[in-house]
């Protein structure tokens, strides 16, 4: 029984350090990954699937919106439109 408490003694402050750091880290590097992916230059508008293994989507692309149709083993561009 006195060995059940000591071990109790030690793990449970141990548990609690552990899941602060944890959230510590997890806090500090969380606002580097989102400004990340807002840099993005390029973001997908859209998609729409034309089959199991294809469908089309529209890619915004520096002001340019961009069609592509996506297959399993090629893209391709089928129509840009420039906003002006």
């Amino acid at each position: 029984m006195t060995f059940y408490i000591i071990k109790l003694i030690i793990m449970l402050p141990l548990c609690g350090v552990l899941i602060y750091g944890s959230l510590w880290l997890y806090r500090k590097y969380q606002p580097k990954m989102m400004m990340r992916q807002n840099a993005n230059m390029l973001n997908i508008v859209e998609t729409l699937p034309l089959g199991v293994q294809s469908k089309l989507a529209v890619v915004d692309f520096e002001g340019r919106k961009i069609l592509v149709a996506i297959t399993r083993g090629s893209i391709t561009q089928i129509d840009v439109h420039h906003a002006d």
